[in-house]
């Protein structure tokens, strides 16, 4: 019976934890036969490490209780729907039992907020305390910290936790005055704030005691919602530019917003937001964090939308004609990152392979460029000039005709609906 309750909590809080993207999930379909609690159809999700590694997770909430009613979220207040909440001790047993049976090597916690912030957050410290502490747990937690809780709660979580993240809900202020009017913007951004300078005064302590305890190892992140509210690309990639510079996050995700609730105040409920569009967010965060593009090189006010039919580089790179061809030869490394079809991997084997000889497409080829995008941006060691006089929109549509995005299915403007 007892067994029964918990399957029941475990097939509800997993299926409403599914709407955080922030651990990369994908589903798991491992089945027990003998229905035990070793089910892992449920809450079990995937996370990559630093070195590449695919960790699965427990992915479930504490409870999906909230005294919120947020026009976005299926767990509102007002939403009528199954509730139910785990002890600390369950998901305590449940994280070891499904450990134990290798069908998980972390948690992922996050909670609907029941009563206030510190009551939620205490909660889900104490969980991440007790598997490390009593169960010896070295596996990976990443802890959702609830917005307003004290920077008490919050300290005592990056001692546990790997990771600890705070949604922002929405890209913008106005967003989420929207759509959560009884939520403050505020109560999010102070324990990022708290979250960076700890971070950054526990690192120094590191280096100077080599036994300093660790705290949020992984660092933090945040996710925000797209599609529920009418902001462009370039206010939610102005808003993720500036918690990046702001709060040293490790990633923002971004997540699509999934129709599940009929309000005036948010799109029709046969609506989606297209996958494409979360696509080339994603690619633009990239080209961010790792290729040194500016945020209005990739949008702008006279181009505030992303480009559905090509990516972020390419797009800007049709844009700029001007600043093509690079001779792969000769071009620093970070001008050779500019060029579409060129990665950051392939970007380093070409500065190393050019000091032994001149390179050619087929070298190319096979160091893991993209010719087929490459050769309209590049001049190396062969006669032909792939870009010839052709114009920017010549090459987009060429290298259209060549490939299709899988995304592309489903591009329909969702935006249009406000």
């Amino acid at each position: 019976m007892i067994a029964d309750r918990i399957t029941e909590k475990l097939n509800i809080l997993a299926d409403a934890a599914k709407y955080d993207v922030s651990c990369a999930s994908s589903g798991s379909k491992r089945k027990n036969e003998n229905k035990g609690l070793g089910n892992a159809s449920n809450g079990i999700c995937h996370s990559y490490t630093e070195d590449g590694r695919c960790v699965s997770l427990l992915k479930i909430l504490l409870t999906n209780h909230c005294i919120f009613d947020c026009a976005y979220c299926v767990s509102r207040k007002n939403n009528d729907i199954k509730r139910a909440a785990f002890t600390v001790q369950e998901v305590v047993d449940l994280t070891i039992n499904f450990y134990r049976r290798n069908y998980i090597e972390g948690l992922f916690l996050s909670s609907g907020i029941f009563k206030d912030a510190d009551y939620t957050m205490e909660r889900l410290v104490r969980i991440a305390k007790k598997l490390r502490t009593e169960h010896n747990f070295n596996g990976y937690i990443h802890l959702k910290s609830i917005p307003g809780a004290s920077d008490e709660l919050m300290r005592e979580a990056g001692m546990y936790a790997d990771r600890l993240s705070v949604n922002l809900e929405m890209p913008t202020e106005a967003g989420l005055k929207l759509l959560a009017p009884d939520k403050n913007r505020q109560d999010m951004i102070d324990p990022m704030n708290f979250l960076k300078n700890e971070i950054i005064l526990r690192t120094e302590e590191k280096k100077l005691f080599k036994k300093a305890p660790l705290f949020a190892p992984a660092g933090q992140s945040t996710q925000v919602i797209i599609g529920a509210t009418p902001e462009s690309d370039q206010q939610v990639l102005q808003s993720a530019n500036y918690f990046y510079k702001n709060f040293n996050l490790k990633r923002v995700y971004y997540s699509g917003y999934v129709p599940v609730l009929a309000d005036k105040r948010l799109p029709a409920l046969n609506t989606t937001v297209p996958m494409v569009r979360e696509n080339r967010l994603y690619q633009a965060d990239w080209l961010m964090r790792f290729y040194g593009f500016n945020v209005n090189e990739i949008v702008n006010n006279e181009q505030p939308l992303l480009d559905l039919d090509i990516d972020p580089k390419l797009s800007w790179a049709i844009r700029n004609m001007q600043a093509f061809p690079i001779d792969i030869n000769k071009a620093d490394i970070q001008l050779i990152l500019r060029v579409p079809g060129i990665g950051m991997l392939s970007a380093q084997k070409i500065v190393s392979a050019r000091k032994f000889a001149k390179l050619s497409l087929d070298q190319l080829k096979k160091i893991g460029v993209a010719i087929n995008r490459a050769r309209y941006f590049i001049v190396c060691k062969s006669n032909e000039f792939e870009r010839r006089d052709l114009t920017g929109q010549n090459i987009k549509q060429f290298i259209l005709a060549e490939s299709q995005s899988k995304y592309i299915r489903n591009t329909q403007s969702q935006l249009s609906l406000f």
